[in-house]
């Protein structure tokens, strides 16, 4: 695929860089076929061996993926329930995940960050590249970063162009942030291998997303975590993550923060700032209702049922959409930004 870079180009196509990484590295640049936008699906909070109507949200997504042609899908945690993978042989990752999400047009990468029931089993598991040898769709890192630039390029040569319309997304390691989780004694176990000392792990994370959001020039920044940072949902907001990470999106801009946790389906925006509070955790089971006193402020939709998430996105326009486990259109969320210059010549310098 990387050999048609060197080619004349004899039609308008979109390039697409994806940097599959922590923070600041690099990876290799894709093509993809002009006439169409990223396209993903999130889902989050799922993994359980198709009770709870995952099933039937997997067969809904599978239906939908199919009409889009998804790029890839998302999720945003708590994949294997209740307590994660006990190992990478436990047969938990092939009922919950490989045998499930069966459909052709979900046979595509899956990129996926750790969640809180994730960190009560064996997390290294989770992480570690046995699994993408048993499924290859299967990506799970801490952290890392994906970047896919959204030119339509006119008939010549790849390298000859500058393409400063991206997306880019930032997956984030959130459950360690969380007070509660570290207290002694726990009802539950939790697996810190790889992220003792905390207050070290915690600010490298902080300061890498730092880093990368203030040098990108991305049209479009999504940040991706398990936790919440607004919802009205049972778990409701993440005061860590408000405390910690809310104002590092603000600074720079971030458009989206997407999340599971709460197994409901949410779009909150925010009051201060243009970022959009988007929860996608309805995965299996939920119907858990909506927290006590919750902050209303900003609440665009809450659904308290099972479902997922659709986003389309191009060099204007971002295109959110919820489906429910019928796969009925519950909400959608529109957004566009206007660009010139949307190609370059690259200088001879």
């Amino acid at each position: 695929m990387l050999s048609t870079l060197t080619m004349k180009f004899q039609s308008q196509i979109a390039v697409i860089a994806l940097l599959l990484c922590f923070f600041l590295s690099c990876g290799q640049l894709v093509t993809k076929q002009a006439g169409g936008s990223l396209n993903f699906l999130v889902v989050g909070d799922w993994g359980r061996k198709g009770l709870y109507n995952q099933s039937q949200v997997a067969y809904q997504m599978g239906r939908i993926a199919e009409d889009l042609d998804v790029d890839f899908i998302i999720s945003t945690g708590d994949n294997f329930y209740e307590d994660g993978l006990t190992g990478v042989a436990d047969p938990s990752f092939l009922q919950s995940f490989s045998q499930i999400y069966t459909a052709k047009s979900l046979q595509k990468p899956w990129y996926a960050v750790l969640g809180n029931h994730d960190y009560r089993g064996d997390v290294l598991a989770q992480l570690d590249p046995v699994l993408k040898e048993i499924d290859n769709r299967w990506h799970c890192q801490r952290s890392f970063t994906l970047k896919y630039n959204l030119c339509t390029l006119p008939s010549v040569s790849a390298n000859d162009i500058e393409c400063p319309s991206a997306a880019e997304l930032y997956f984030v390691d959130t459950t360690p942030f969380v007070d509660k989780y570290w207290e002694i004694p726990n009802e539950d176990t939790y697996d810190w291998r790889g992220v003792t000392p905390r207050d070290i792990y915690l600010r490298r994370q902080l300061q890498d997303l730092e880093k990368a959001l203030k040098i990108s020039k991305a049209t479009w920044k999504i940040v991706i975590g398990h936790h919440t940072l607004r919802s009205v949902g049972e778990h409701g907001d993440t005061e860590e993550l408000i405390q910690q990470m809310l104002p590092i999106l603000e600074e720079f801009e971030v458009d989206l923060y997407i999340n599971g946790h709460d197994h409901c389906l949410e779009h909150i925006k925010s009051l201060t700032s243009p970022i959009q509070f988007l929860t996608s955790g309805g995965g299996s089971k939920a119907w858990r209702g909506m927290k006590k006193d919750a902050d209303m402020n900003g609440v665009e939709m809450y659904y308290d049922g099972q479902g997922f998430m659709v986003m389309k996105i191009t060099q204007k326009n971002l295109h959110a959409i919820f489906y429910d486990i019928e796969g009925n259109i519950i909400h959608e969320l529109e957004m566009s930004k206007n660009h010139t210059n949307l190609w370059a010549k690259k200088s001879s310098n």
